[in-house]
């Protein structure tokens, strides 16, 4: 990094503002990178990022502020602009279209001609060399619709290329990636380094941080807080700085000293495939993890239990009497609530506001003689939206506009309308921000302390670890063990018997 540094920073963002009406996004924000690193940007939603970046890509213009490139004043006020100084911002939300071939999608807007026509050959012959850098395996002419979302980001990647990228921001690049995707990234950020390209890393996983981060800059509320370089990189102190307290606070919560016990009683599920013959209880007011590795039946127990999927076999009793759940209706009217793993995809409905999107669950309930009551709807959504501190600028904001974090609250919310007496819950914190994790955190506690028993889904061990009171272990749709004490809540002990390493306890379940 030394040796990066001492040629100067390629980039230099000297005191930037930016406001929006009724919004002040950055406030004397001053950042830089250096070619051949990979500067990480964290910071909650809303913290700034975004803007920031969007700023660089020309989309947006700043208020105030100067922008260097190159040791040059440059002025960014289009896309075009940025792309021609060789700046390029890869978005979470990839910009591919899946009808045209790779070829197309990689030199769209800029095709090269040849006697006034588009010149194929030559869009062909490029791209295979750009993807052969970037050790892809797909052709130049498959269509983009039928790639990997790691590959379509490989296809944005070889975009910037071929337009000679300097500096290439990337948006949260491993939002939807597997594991395995995830390290060939990692291994292609590392080649696209030894070009000398700067890489602008926004990013919420810490994890991340200690793989490919050379620095890392934090923003809170528009600000820029500080900067940490590879030497000084701690996980505690970057929470600290994006969220002003400390990483212990996290896990802080209030939960009920009281439990009833044997409040949800599973005996003998099954589905004859990924649950076989599961039986357990939870207390009311008690936080229950299911924790075990992706594929050991958690997120199959939890929607048998919703009466999301066909049972084979198996009772639920709640509060002393046996309940009859073949639907997610059944469940709902017997109090059991549900947020399912991919919030959009089984949990919104993107395209209605946020108003009608935590109204859903209870709209018979607000009903009279028929007729839905608005005032006890609006009443019932505004609560709601103070309570669990949802952040948009007005009820009628659609749920798909609001970051993963608030989106995330929305469906909690509606949930929470119900009133449940159990609440499952399947990777709640997956896609948000720490600053959203631990309102979520502090939520769930003053659940439990309702007396609600909640059923707690995460294949992140440090908050399976703090955040519950009792974990069941699964495997291969089996609970091979249940830890109760403190002391065995360890992330070591967990992954033991979700592995198959340590199976003392499997004989007495």
């Amino acid at each position: 990094m030394e040796g990066i540094q001492a040629r100067g920073p390629i980039l230099t963002v000297s005191h930037l503002s930016k406001s929006f009406p009724g919004v002040r996004a950055l406030r004397d924000v001053s950042f830089d990178a250096y070619a051949g690193e990979v500067h990480i940007v964290m910071g909650e939603n809303g913290a700034g990022k975004s803007t920031l970046m969007k700023i660089l890509a020309g989309i947006y213009s700043p208020d105030e502020g100067q922008i260097t490139l190159e040791g040059q004043s440059v002025r960014i006020d289009t896309p075009q602009k940025a792309q021609a100084l060789g700046i390029n911002l890869i978005n979470q939300e990839l910009n591919i279209a899946g009808n045209l071939t790779v070829a197309e999608n990689i030199f769209m807007g800029s095709e090269p001609r040849k006697l006034g026509l588009v010149d194929r050959a030559t869009m062909a012959k490029r791209s295979e060399e750009v993807l052969k850098l970037l050790a892809a395996s797909f052709q130049p002419l498959m269509l983009a619709g039928k790639l990997s979302i790691a590959e379509q980001q490989q296809v944005e990647i070889a975009r910037a290329l071929i337009h000679n990228s300097k500096i290439l921001i990337m948006d949260e690049p491993t939002a939807a990636l597997s594991e395995r995707e995830t390290e060939k990234l990692f291994a292609l950020i590392k080649s696209l380094q030894e070009k000398g390209i700067a890489i602008v890393y926004i990013s919420h996983r810490l994890a991340e941080v200690a793989i490919i981060a050379d620095r890392v800059s934090v923003l809170r509320d528009g600000e820029y807080i500080g900067t940490l370089d590879k030497a000084h990189l701690d996980n505690a102190e970057i929470v600290r700085m994006m969220v002003g307290r400390s990483l212990q606070d996290f896990y802080d919560h209030e939960v009920a000293t009281e439990k009833t016990e044997g409040y949800l009683v599973v005996r003998h599920m099954s589905d004859g495939d990924k649950v076989k013959d599961i039986s357990f209880s939870a207390s009311a007011g008690e936080i229950l993890s299911l924790a075990g590795l992706v594929g050991s039946g958690r997120t199959e127990l939890a929607r048998l239990i919703f009466g999301a999927d066909a049972k084979k076999s198996g009772t639920v009793r709640l509060d002393g009497k046996e309940v009859s759940l073949n639907s997610p209706r059944d469940a709902i009217m017997h109090g059991i609530a549900y947020v399912p793993e991919d919030r959009k995809l089984l949990g919104l409905f993107l395209e209605m506001t946020s108003h009608e999107n935590i109204a859903m669950n209870v709209l018979g309930k607000n009903a009279r003689a028929g007729v839905m009551s608005s005032k006890k709807n609006k009443d019932a959504v505004r609560k709601s939206i103070e309570s669990l501190k949802i952040r948009l600028t007005s009820p009628r904001t659609k749920a798909m506009s609001l970051s993963g974090g608030n989106q995330q609250k929305l469906l909690l919310a509606r949930w929470l309308q119900i009133q449940p007496k159990v609440l499952i819950l399947d990777e709640p914190t997956r896609g948000v921000d720490v600053g959203a994790k631990s309102e979520i955190y502090k939520l769930i506690g003053e659940v439990a302390k309702q007396g609600v028993a909640v059923i707690f889904i995460s294949s992140e061990l440090p908050e399976v670890v703090g955040i519950a009171q009792r974990v069941l272990v699964m495997r291969e749709g089996r609970i091979v063990a249940e830890l109760k004490d403190k002391a065995e809540i360890t992330q070591e002990i967990i992954m033991g018997y979700a592995t198959g390493v340590t199976k003392a306890q499997e004989e007495r379940l």
